[in-house]
């Protein structure tokens, strides 16, 4: 019951308060100050990584909730000289599933074992239950399943194969993600453009969609919450932001040769998104607040990522 969160952002805080919440004892090291609240419920608090080892028992289990890139690079780096034979890396966040291969590699040669973790759910999930999607040897899995369990929703602990299948399962996750986002987003234009001439009540509309249609879903019921949050999607920017790991999707994609036309038409609208008014792309925004807390318009920090996030398929 006792594991470390490196990253206490919008994901690794939200699921440090569920597991503090449900008696287990974590660490935390994040930039800055972590959140008081997680503080005041319990959290020993790390200055840094050789702080951090000092603090916990081996085997140590440590989650890495961090952008995607060097920043993570650098943490495995240092894993690799300070850690311990029998500790447990796992990395939640989206990374590409071919650095997670290597990166099992580069730990397992200090006897470190390292577990890609796809996470999915959202803020709310993060709080309440989220979803895992685990890859690396079973016998690391077998040991956090415990820890796992206790943050995410009935039943959604899964172990999906070997190195680099949990992030290539999330991988996939983001891109059907996508098309579903763009499929809502333009039924909400044609609706809206309908609405110059028809009068229909969206309430109604959404109540329709949301309850036993073939089309209700998660999505469906975000985007009537947020409507609902914000009168219309008229009220925010149309440019959808996002960290770019889908790029990733398609560049697979094209050297596996599989067609994805719907994922991949659903990345250059998001593009399109940036240079244009439209009420799908205002639409998708919307979503993505919803479940990520993604920003409406453009955001620097998510700039910075992309450019620094130079590992990859490219």
């Amino acid at each position: 019951m006792e594991f470390a969160i490196i990253g206490l952002g919008k994901m690794g805080a939200g699921l440090a308060h569920q597991a503090l919440r449900k008696g287990a004892n974590v660490i935390g090291l994040t930039n800055g100050e972590p959140d008081v609240e997680l503080i005041k419920n319990g959290l020993i608090v790390a200055h840094d990584l050789e702080h951090l080892y000092q603090l916990m028992k081996s085997p140590r289990k440590v989650l890495l909730y961090l952008p995607a890139g060097v920043v993570i690079e650098d943490y495995i780096e240092k894993f690799s000289n300070l850690f311990d034979v029998g500790d447990i890396v796992l990395d939640g966040g989206n990374s590409y599933w071919g650095d997670s291969v290597r990166r099992h590699k580069t730990l397992k040669k200090s006897g470190i074992d390292f577990l890609d973790v796809g996470t999915s759910g959202g803020i709310s999930g993060a709080r309440d239950g989220a979803c895992f999607m685990v890859g690396g040897e079973r016998s690391a899995f077998e040991e956090v399943e415990h820890l796992l369990e206790l943050m995410a929703a009935p039943e959604a602990v899964h172990y999906v194969g070997p190195a680099g299948c949990g992030h290539l399962t999330k991988l996939v996750h983001n891109g059907i993600e996508f098309g579903m986002l763009q499929a809502i987003g333009e039924g909400m234009a044609l609706l809206e453009k309908y609405r110059e001439s028809m009068p229909l009540e969206m309430e109604s509309v959404f109540k329709a969609y949301r309850n036993a249609s073939v089309i209700r879903s998660w999505l469906i019921d975000l985007m009537a919450e947020q409507y609902q949050v914000q009168k219309d999607a008229f009220s925010v920017s149309p440019y959808v932001e996002d960290t770019g790991e889908v790029n990733w999707l398609v560049s697979d994609a094209l050297r596996l040769e599989v067609p994805l036309p719907v994922i991949t038409q659903s990345v250059i609208e998001l593009f399109r998104s940036r240079d244009d008014r439209r009420i799908d792309y205002r639409s998708i925004a919307l979503m993505r607040h919803g479940f990520g807390g993604h920003p409406f318009g453009p955001k620097e920090e998510l700039r910075f990522e992309r450019a620094h996030a130079r590992i990859g398929p490219f």
